[in-house]
Parts: C-alpha cells; structure tokens; sequence
C-alpha cells in the first residue's frame, strides 16, 4: 500500500535516507574488488580467470537469490530483509579483510553476494510503501543511481585505503560501516507508515508457485527483464572488476587515471538516473526505445574504441565512460515495466525477476572476458596482457548486446498485442510501447 501524498513527508525522507545509505554500503562492497584486482593477483597468487571468479561467484549468488529475496520481501518486510542483508553482507567483507588463500576469500566474496542480493528489493519495496504512487518512478530511479555513489566509494578512495592502509585495514572499515548502519536501520527504519514490520501471508509452496507463474506469464515481466538483461553489464564490466586492469594494461593511463575514470562512470548515475526517471514519467510508452537507444550508444562507443589503431585518446576513453554509465540508469526502466504489469502483491517477487537479468548477463560477460584473456594471455600475469587481448575480451559484449535486443524487441511486441486487445475489451494497465 502507498502512502497518501500528504502523510508525514518529512518521516518519508528520512526512511527512504536509511535505505538509501544501506544499499549504498552493499554497492561499495560488492564494487570494492574493482580497483583491488592487480592486488589480489598477488595477494591469493591467482590467474585472470580466478580473479574473474571472485565477482562470478559474487553475482552468481546475487542472481540466485533475486526470486527468494522477493518472496521474502513480500513475506517478512523490508525492515526484517535488510536487516539479514547488513548483517551478511559486514561479516563477508570482515571475512575478505583477512583471507590469506583463494579458497576462503571465495567464501566471503560469496558472503557479501548473499548480503547484497538482499539490499534493493527491499529499498524498492520501501519506496512503493512509503511515497505517493505518482512520485514512484522517480524515486525509483533515484534510489538505483544514488545507490551507485556506494561505487564511488570504491573507487578512488579504495585505491587510497589499500595503499595507505593495506588490504585488511582497508576491508575491514568497510564492515564496520556495516554494522553502524544495522544499529540505524533498527532504530529509523519501518516498513510502511503504520507498521514498524509488515507481515504478508504464509503461502505454501504451490501458492508461491502459483505466484510466480503468474509473474513470469506477464509479458511486461519478461520485457523488463530483457530491458535489465541488456543494459547494465557494460558499466558492471568496467566497474566491477576489468575496467582498471583494462585502461592500466591494454590503453596505457596511469593508475591515478583509471581510478578517475572509473569514479566518473559512477558519478553519471547522478544525472542520467534522474533524466530517464523524468522521461518515464512524461513518456511510459517509450521505455523499450530508451532501452534499445542505450544498447546501440554503448556499442558504437565500445567499437570506436577497440577499433582505434593503438592506444585510444583520452577524450574517447571519457565519452567511453559518459556512454556506458548510462547502462546501470537505463536498467532500472525494466523495474517500472514490471511496477506497471503486475498488481502489488506481486511487486517484490516481478522485480527479483527483473534482477536475475542484469546479474546474469554481467556474470557472463565477466567471467567470459576473463576466460578470453587467459587464452590469449597464457601465464595470467598482467604484464602479459596485450592490447590485442583485451580488444578480443571486450568485444564478447556484442554477443549479449545482439540477444538483449531482440528479445526486448520480440516482447515488446508481444506487449504491444495484449495492450491493443485489453484497450478493445475496455481498458489496460500496460502502458510500454515502442511508440504511441
């Protein structure tokens, strides 16, 4: 249930804040191996591969989680989930601060995987419970892109902690954030206006089956979920793990650079989320054009610079950089498709759907790159990378890209079709056309 617009503003800012820095804390986790990867190499005495591992694990787990999580979230409440969530998610990145072997370093990558997978649903949830149904989208998108900032975090400031501090000091503050954060979130956060904890029904087995059959047939589900599949690897890529090692190895800018650089692919978030959250709302028809519109801007991106002869210039790796940030941005219109198609109670478990998408997608072309890499790099030291190598590596996006986009055109046909026939039989909920 949504809060009615005029009930207790100030309150709502202040809860939608609490979640906001929660799922924030858990973006800077899970990121927090981008600007490590060269450190770890060494640390663990690990190939490309098995560092790929590390954030293949992570978001393995995340996408394996997104369908429990929404039908926990639907079940027990936001406050209960994320409470779970920070508790998780602080004694995985305490666990990473002092692995010394790759074995138990797996293992708490996996922890934080669990921990984060449970964060954004939930501050969704919040968002749907706690803000009039028309400021929904918006608040939305604020909500995925601010999160980002968490990344920021990862970034420049991470690669000052592991330098100045060493790599268990470094982790170790992160996780103590963490548990700064459970004591606020139990002291601020409830779950609607009028209920600290919100309880949903127990339903059996075969009625969460039921449940979720009922999302899955929705074609704006599906829609939504190949709008997430195709949009959001590309700046996962760059930012999660290969963005530093690439720009380091394979485009020759100093460490100091590539930290800038991949801080600025988080900072785009601040102005593109807004944007396209103002776009939605002024043109819901078009979502699926915003969608296909930021896959081809990514590829035309991607092939200037892996097509440049040489090293590419500074400016080409920027408009790299201002391009592909709008891929995390245009991901989240695959949740206000999902809003639109199905009815509340079912709101949770459509949007961890919707999540499994961009999960699994930047899992694949992840770990693929690293497998191209060990193939064309035999050895896995970085100083084997080439050029050549990591062109080949990155290039294996075009493969998701060219399957993203046709499923997002072939359900948004098919969403198309049932919008006209529930128009001709007196009314429609569905509103994602590719035009009017």
């Amino acid at each position: 249930m949504s809060a009615e617009p005029g009930s207790r503003p100030g309150r709502r800012y202040i809860v939608w804040a609490v979640g906001l820095v929660v799922y924030g804390l858990a973006v800077f986790h899970r990121s927090s191996l981008a600007v490590a990867g060269l450190a770890a190499t060494e640390r663990f005495d690990i190939s490309a591969s098995q560092l790929a591992s590390f954030t293949m694990l992570q978001l393995l787990v995340y996408a394996a989680m997104q369908v429990p999580v929404g039908l926990m979230v639907d079940r027990f409440g936001s406050r209960t989930v994320l409470t779970a969530a920070v508790t998780v998610v602080s004694t995985g990145q305490a666990a990473f601060a002092f692995a010394g072997d790759y074995p138990t370093a797996l293992v708490a990558r996996a922890l934080v995987g669990v921990g984060d997978a449970m964060t954004f649903i939930c501050v969704l949830r919040l968002v749907t419970s706690w803000f009039p149904a028309r400021q929904v989208p918006l608040v939305s998108q604020l909500t995925g892109n601010l999160g980002q900032l968490g990344a920021l975090g990862a970034a420049a400031p991470m690669t000052w902690a592991l330098g100045q501090l060493g790599w268990t000091r470094a982790y170790l503050a992160g996780a103590v954030a963490g548990m700064v954060m459970l004591v606020v979130l139990r002291l601020v956060l409830h779950d609607t206006p009028a209920q600290a904890h919100l309880r949903g029904v127990p339903m059996t087995a075969r009625a969460l089956g039921r449940s979720l059959a009922a999302s899955w047939e929705q074609p704006g589900t599906r829609l939504g979920l190949w709008i997430h599949f195709s949009t959001p690897f590309s700046p996962a890529l760059l930012g999660l793990l290969w963005g530093f090692p690439f720009l380091v190895t394979a485009e020759h800018t100093s460490r100091t650079t590539a930290g800038v650089l991949i801080s600025v692919l988080f900072l785009t978030n601040l102005v593109y989320g807004p944007l396209f959250g103002w776009l939605v709302g002024r043109q819901p028809w078009h979502r699926s054009t915003l969608g296909l519109t930021i896959i081809a801007a990514m590829a035309s991106v991607w092939a200037a610079v892996l097509l440049w002869p040489g090293d590419a210039p500074l400016w080409l790796l920027v408009l790299l950089i201002l391009v592909t940030g709008a891929g995390g941005p245009g991901s989240m219109v695959g949740f206000d498709v999902a809003r639109t198609s199905n009815p509340d109670h079912r709101t949770a478990s459509a949007s961890g759907i919707i999540n499994v998408g961009g999960f699994t997608s930047s899992l694949l072309v992840i770990v693929a790159v690293g497998v191209v890499l060990d193939l064309l790099s035999p050895g896995g030291a970085e100083g084997t990378y080439t050029p050549e190598a990591f062109r080949w590596a990155m290039a294996v996006q075009y493969v998701l890209w060219a399957l993203g986009a046709a499923q997002v055109l072939r359900y948004r046909r098919r969403v198309r079709s049932l919008t006209t026939r529930e128009q001709v039989a007196g009314g429609s909920t569905m509103v994602d056309l590719g035009r009017p």
